[in-house]
């Protein structure tokens, strides 16, 4: 048997009091917060969850996300964690589409109405049984009447539990992919896929029991459960929990608890850097952090050499999916590491890059990368289609455009279905991005394609510009075009104060393309 629990057991017996998880002014250690787990894992049986049975999570990321989310893995059950953005719409779709038997949903923040839109989906999906509401103190009554609370269904059981035997290839998690391309879909990940990614996870960074993690991306997203939550828990480090990002609560959070590792998209590292201000003592947090890690999207190299010049810390890139548990390459300290690239397949995972016809493309060419091994998901579920498009001869093909060096250091070009295809020819809105990130006044850039009824389509660039500089369109397009081959710069620009994020930090290209 193999349960991904166990990460939890183990630093419990082997640190029981030792802060696992420390939100604002609470602190709990892997004693209480496995416990806690217990008593839901008790709560769930008792109220009728079989092994197998889907159950639902919507949380931010507050100690209450992993309590809920081990508790169910404990009882045999499958965790379904959700976006905190989802509309009710969503959240019945999420719901239906999983199969889910039962829902957890946080209150919500000033501005998340979590809970109201939460329960509005779940009044429409009549396999959901039952929704728990997670009030912010187990003892607190449900806001909506006649709900139950996580806390009733933790009263009276037992801080002890038995966790249910499951099997190494028994579905853990059901992680839904963003749905950029149609519907999302939920890629079932094993108790294997995941119990091997944190372990490496753990292995490509070195936390010790007395280390410090400073969770800020989202715990529902698999970069934060599985490369620091999990990864984090099974080697028994402290983890500091932040709901939102914000540049100010980071460098806050890293002062006052001597944070060691960080991990963050590309948008995170570009708002720590452009923060302005004397509060906070940069020398000591830089003193304190040992490395820093960024995936969810590529890192443009100016924001990486910059924020490295900055806070003295080096930052490890890599490349992983949803369906990938998720790592599959990162810059790791034995192969060494390429700034701009996404490293080298981690440990039992092979790569390559493959033309459309599935053969392997010479080395510096462009194609599609495909993996496989340990990390690759079981398959999207109820989803045969989707599987087979995707998962051929065992190997995921990940959508993404890359090349492979002669040193095997592997790099993502861009995303197929953002590739602009321009007069015929292929344009890769990250090569444009990272030629426009080094002019002086460019703080952030986003290239998306727009119809034209010459071209097919033209090259638009959304520009956010430094605090205090300016430089006119023209001037801008101009000094591009120099640096590029000429179907590559710009047409268009469009300056704008922010660009649009998903709640995991990733610039959003279909909301650009709306406006």
């Amino acid at each position: 048997m193999l349960n991904l629990s166990v990460f939890l057991e183990d630093s419990a017996r082997r640190y029981p009091t030792k802060d696992a998880f420390v939100f604002m002014d609470v602190h709990l250690t892997y004693a209480q917060v496995n416990g806690a787990a217990n008593q839901i894992a008790n709560g769930l049986v008792a109220a009728g969850i079989r092994p197998g049975d889907k159950v639902a999570l919507s949380c931010l990321n507050v100690p209450y996300f992993p309590m809920v989310y081990f508790g169910i893995l404990k009882a045999g059950a499958v965790v379904v964690p959700l976006s905190v953005l989802l509309k009710r719409d969503e959240v019945e779709y999420h719901l239906k589409d999983s199969d889910a038997k039962a829902y957890f949903c946080f209150l919500g923040a000033p501005g998340l109405p979590m809970l109201e839109e939460g329960h509005a989906g779940f009044l429409n999906t009549e396999a959901c049984k039952n929704l728990y509401v997670i009030t912010a103190k187990p003892t607190d009554a449900s806001p909506i009447d006649g709900l139950k609370t996580m806390g009733m269904l933790m009263h009276g059981q037992s801080p002890a539990a038995e966790t249910v035997a499951t099997l190494a290839e028994d579905t853990a998690v059901i992680i839904y992919t963003s749905g950029t391309t149609g519907q999302p879909k939920g890629a079932e990940l094993t108790h294997s896929n995941l119990t091997l990614n944190a372990i490496l996870s753990a292995g490509l960074y070195e936390p010790t029991s007395e280390d410090t993690l400073l969770i800020v991306l989202p715990l529902f997203h698999i970069f934060a459960m599985t490369v620091m939550m999990n990864a984090g828990i099974y080697r028994g480090t402290t983890n500091v929990l932040l709901p939102r990002f914000d540049a100010e609560a980071v460098l806050g959070l890293m002062e006052k608890h001597k944070v060691t590792f960080f991990a963050g998209v590309p948008t995170m590292y570009w708002g720590l850097l452009n923060y302005r201000g004397d509060k906070f003592d940069l020398e000591g947090i830089s003193s304190n952090l040992k490395k820093c890690l960024s995936g969810g999207a590529s890192l443009p190299v100016k924001v990486l050499e910059d924020f490295e010049a900055r806070f003295k810390v080096e930052i490890l890139e890599g490349y992983g999916m949803s369906e990938g548990s998720p790592v599959v390459t990162f810059n790791q300290v034995g192969p060494g590491r390429k700034p701009g690239s996404i490293g080298t397949p981690v440990w039992g995972v092979e790569v390559k890059i493959v033309d459309e016809d599935g053969r392997e493309v010479p080395t510096g060419e462009k194609g599609e990368i495909v993996y496989r091994g340990h990390n690759v998901t079981k398959g999207y579920y109820n989803k045969p289609e989707a599987n087979a498009k995707t998962i051929k001869n065992g190997w995921l093909h990940s959508g993404d455009v890359g090349t492979k060096d002669e040193d095997g250091f592997f790099y993502v070009v861009d995303r197929t279905k953002d590739m602009i295809i321009r007069g015929g020819l292929n344009v890769y809105p990250r090569e444009v991005e990272d030629v426009m990130m080094k002019h002086d006044t460019v703080s952030l850039v986003a290239v998306i394609g727009i119809p034209d009824d010459q071209y097919g389509e033209e090259i638009k660039a959304c520009v956010v510009l430094k605090e205090g500089h300016k430089v006119s369109a023209e001037e801008l397009i101009q000094w591009t075009k120099e640096r590029i081959a000429a179907y590559k710069y710009p047409r268009v620009i469009e300056f704008m104060d922010a660009l649009p994020q998903s709640a995991t930090g990733k610039i959003l290209k279909k909301e650009l393309r709306k406006l």
